[in-house]
């Protein structure tokens, strides 16, 4: 369990996917450059088995945005996109609804 007062030190936040493109040499990960509100954050997401690029450009996503930065083999990634599922081909990002922007918090 978790308090309330951990809860609000997650920073959840609408992001706009500018870009998406394939990893070279993982076959799971996704580069997703997220707007979030005039910020620009570079993330690593495990989701190439259930979205091509040209899927997610465009989409408005829910970003962890102040999730510290962690070095990875293909470079450093700055956040997380949510989704559910149990992983591989069953990934399902999470939608939101029309009129949200980026950058707006999530409560």
């Amino acid at each position: 369990e978790c308090t309330i007062e951990d809860f609000v030190k997650v920073d959840l936040r609408v992001a706009k996917v500018v870009k998406a493109e394939a990893v070279e040499g993982a076959d799971k990960l996704l580069r997703l450059e997220l707007d979030i509100g005039g910020i620009t954050k570079n993330v690593f997401a495990g989701i190439a088995k259930a979205y091509k690029p040209e899927q997610l450009t465009g989409r408005l996503v829910i970003c962890v945005a102040n999730l510290k930065p962690r070095k990875m083999k293909f470079g450093i990634s700055e956040g997380m996109v949510l989704a559910a599922g149990p992983g591989g081909a069953e990934i399902f990002m999470l939608n939101i609804d029309e009129g949200a922007k980026p950058g707006q918090r999530i409560h």
